[in-house]
């Protein structure tokens, strides 16, 4: 009799949790929203919460560039020159880039070995196109775009379709594009490209005036704040908890104090580089997709769990594929400005360090290893952690010896405070 009430009781308390709340009811389940009602001990008390459940977010890549401007600046001035931030703005476009391809590789938790060469690979085909054999440059440049989407579907394929696994595929697609591209630059070995070609000018065009700069930090500012009162709104009605207004208006003030600043720093050398912008604005159309859009929800899906999202009827096959075709897009997009920024493509092109600091970028960013969690935001935090150590190791002298010992360094302490962060997000129950 007992175990029959005990049983009953516990098939009661199930019927309850599973009903549906009456109309009308508060759906007071977020602890996250509930706390912010008491105010700034509230939001300290929620702060300490996402520390214990290892939701770090961007917080430890943030104080790592704090850090480092610091370290830096105080070492030498002319780090945190107008001069030198406006150019390690330009410089990190590249880099960055092609990280954001990584990004999306990451967030299915497989890698992509094989970035660098076709990075390469597209600009000695824009290079041979245009320079060498006549075409439009605008023509040489969609081809080579394409070229890069082309191999990561090669790479998706036989990754999704055929079963070899990713690292494999990648790795030997590093090795044959390297070699394509050695084929393709023929025995010349090097294609200077002119200044006034496209790919030159998307990276060294400046706008000078004062506005271009402002009006980019207004807009920018303008649309976050739209969106997140739109969302606010929508959450509201359909009836789950949302940002308060006094939230969304205090991160819209914080963003625009560092965007205007940021804009005020570009403004004191020579403006608002074009590379720059384009970057912003990709990153801006592909967090939009990643956060916004059914797809973007269907990569998550499938880094988080395969199996449960080939079982929730997600194409992960096509999902793979199209992952893989963006990295690669991104590699030709990425290799498009870094041949700009030289303005050849030689034999060197996509070698030396850039494919491990393109990884770096993504994790050092916050995306984790293990797959359904990052951010796009990530390539440009990544890369900016990046650029800063070189940029203030040239600036003192530093050999590039101890630059590939300390930048490795780094990407350890990131793959550690991600294995740490997934480890207390599992005790916490959410991973």
């Amino acid at each position: 009799m007992k175990r029959d009430r005990l049983s009953g009781n516990a098939g009661g308390a199930a019927d309850n949790a599973s009903q549906e709340p009456a109309p009308g009811s508060v759906p007071a389940v977020d602890t996250r929203l509930l706390v912010r009602e008491e105010g700034l001990k509230g939001y300290v008390g929620e702060f300490r919460r996402k520390l214990r459940g290892g939701e770090l977010g961007s917080l430890p890549v943030v104080l790592a560039v704090i850090v480092i401007w610091t370290v830096f600046g105080s070492l030498d001035s002319t780090f945190l020159s107008a001069q030198n931030l406006s150019d390690l703005s330009q410089q990190i476009v590249g880099t960055g880039m092609i990280a954001v391809g990584i990004v999306f590789v990451l967030l299915l938790g497989e890698i992509d070995l094989s970035v660098g060469s076709v990075s390469g690979l597209c600009a000695a085909l824009f290079a041979v196109l245009n320079v060498l054999n006549g075409m439009n440059e605008w023509l040489a440049l969609l081809v080579a775009v394409a070229g890069g989407a082309a191999v990561g579907l090669i790479h998706g394929f036989f990754f999704a379709k055929v079963g070899v696994p990713a690292f494999v595929v990648t790795l030997a697609g590093n090795l044959a594009w390297n070699g394509l591209m050695l084929q393709v630059l023929g025995t010349s070995g090097t294609v200077n490209i002119p200044a006034e070609s496209v790919v030159a000018e998307l990276y060294s065009t400046v706008f000078h005036s004062p506005v271009a700069a402002y009006a980019t930090a207004a807009v920018g500012v303008g649309l976050f704040l739209a969106a997140s009162l739109l969302d606010a709104r929508r959450r509201r009605t359909a009836g789950v908890p949302s940002r308060p207004v006094a939230e969304i208006v205090l991160r819209t003030l914080v963003l625009a104090a560092l965007a205007f600043a940021a804009a005020y720093v570009l403004n004191r050398y020579q403006g608002l580089p074009l590379a720059l912008l384009i970057f912003l604005v990709l990153l801006v159309v592909l967090d939009f997709v990643l956060r916004r859009t059914t797809y973007g929800r269907r990569v998550f899906a499938v880094g988080g769990n395969v199996e449960g999202a080939r079982r929730a009827g997600i194409g992960v096959a096509f999902v793979r594929m199209s992952v893989f075709s963006m990295a690669g897009t991104m590699a030709a997009i990425g290799g498009l400005f870094l041949a700009g920024q030289i303005q050849s493509a030689s034999q060197t092109s996509g070698g030396g360090n850039l494919l491990m600091n393109v990884i770096a970028a993504a994790v050092i960013g916050g995306t984790s290893l293990f797959g359904g969690r990052g951010s796009v935001w990530s390539a440009l935090l990544g890369a900016l952690v990046i650029g800063s150590i070189q940029s203030g190791m040239n600036i003192m002298g530093v050999s590039n010896a101890v630059q590939f010992m300390i930048t490795g360094s780094v990407l350890l302490a990131a793959v550690v405070v991600d294995s740490l962060s997934r480890r207390s997000q599992k005790a916490a129950g959410r991973a």
